[in-house]
């Protein structure tokens, strides 16, 4: 069900608390810091220049990841008029039959833990490989990694760069900030070396309160989001390097059926030209619908499971390259594959289940 209009604006309160953050933070380093209380003209410039490189990173990175829409499945993934009456009109097991008729012609190679055609009933399409329906955005979001209230918005194949970039520079911002602000912080807790004189001239009210104020608490928040984002960072950097998302991690069971190698793991979130790595512009490979796969047979203790484990083997023979045209290519694939399954008059294992159920996701 989606949210009304008075929540969706709740949902707002998470980014307007981070910006404020961002905001505070830019008034105590600049102003507070460097134009109050460092004298040494030189370290203030080089202070300033390297602190507005990292903050206008953070900021445009973090408005793509906030306003760039997510991706929605192609329209050839969503049930045409006729096919909706006529799997209104089936019984729940024959429903089955329908869409496995119609995911012949698309690059479907996953299923539900049961081997079911994954189906959202709620946006009536079939859902491509990765592809997740997000309750929050009350809609079907290709590659879903999470639904991230700091941002208000489906960390997905759209912005998933945008998010580790995001990621990425708000460390480097904190780290950056505590760094330099660290030696000022203790000079204002001592004098001559000791810290209790100090503390009773601070309490007393010196004419700097107002900076040691800023100076005190941009460190304390600097350091504490320091060591959050580090944790977050390093788990994503690990996410990539397998080609997982936060979702496969935790409910996947084939955790590495798309996993290429690091280097082209890397390479489908970033893109092949190295000079737009670090800029948060779209540069990932791919269209979000369908994705190379790993070798079959990666874990031999992974039973079988019809359509993804075939597509794993017709797609180790062409290197792991992301298809330049991946639909037309994984349905001369599946085509191929139905036209050994009527020779054979068999199915492949694990797709003729009569007690196949529709997955639904709300």
């Amino acid at each position: 069900m989606a949210p009304s209009s008075c929540w969706r604006a709740l949902y707002w309160i998470p980014v307007i608390f981070i910006s404020l953050i961002v905001a505070w933070s830019y008034y105590a380093y600049v102003w507070q810091l460097c134009r109050e209380t460092i004298t040494d003209k030189g370290k203030q410039t080089v202070y300033l220049l390297v602190y507005h490189v990292l903050f206008s990173m953070l900021v445009w990175s973090y408005w793509q990841t906030i306003f760039t829409a997510p991706m929605n499945p192609l329209k050839e993934f969503h049930l045409s008029h006729p096919d909706k009456e006529l799997l209104e009109r089936e019984e729940r097991e024959s429903q089955q039959e329908v869409l496995k008729r119609i995911a012949e012609d698309l690059p479907i190679y996953t299923s539900t833990p049961s081997g079911a055609i994954r189906y959202c009933d709620h946006c009536q399409l079939l859902k491509p490989d990765r592809c997740h329906h997000c309750s929050a955005c009350d809609m079907c979001i290709l590659k879903m990694d999470h639904h991230c209230p700091w941002v208000n918005n489906c960390v997905g194949f759209a912005n998933y760069k945008f998010f580790l970039l995001f990621l990425a520079y708000s460390l480097l911002y904190c780290i950056f900030i505590s760094v330099t602000d660290f030696q000022y912080f203790i000079q204002f807790w001592t004098v001559d070396g000791k810290t209790h004189e100090r503390l009773i001239q601070y309490w007393k009210g010196l004419p700097d309160t107002q900076a040691k104020f800023h100076i005190m608490f941009l460190f304390f928040t600097a350091s504490t989001f320091s060591l959050s984002l580090a944790f977050l960072f390093a788990y994503h950097c690990w996410l990539v390097c397998k080609n997982r998302s936060t979702l496969v991690f935790q409910h996947g069971p084939d955790k590495n059926g798309f996993s290429l190698g690091a280097n082209k793991n890397f390479r489908q979130v970033f893109g092949d030209e190295k000079k737009l790595w670090l800029l948060p512009v779209f540069s990932s490979l791919g269209d979000g619908c369908s994705f190379p796969s790993a070798p079959a047979n990666l874990d031999p203790e992974q039973p079988f499971s019809g359509l993804r484990d075939i597509a794993k083997i017709n797609s180790a023979s062409d290197s792991y390259q992301i298809p330049p045209e991946p639909l037309r290519e994984s349905q001369s694939c599946l085509l191929s594959v139905r036209q050994a399954d009527t020779s054979d008059n068999q199915e492949p294992p694990g797709t003729s289940d009569p007690a196949l159920t529709i997955e639904k996701e709300t």
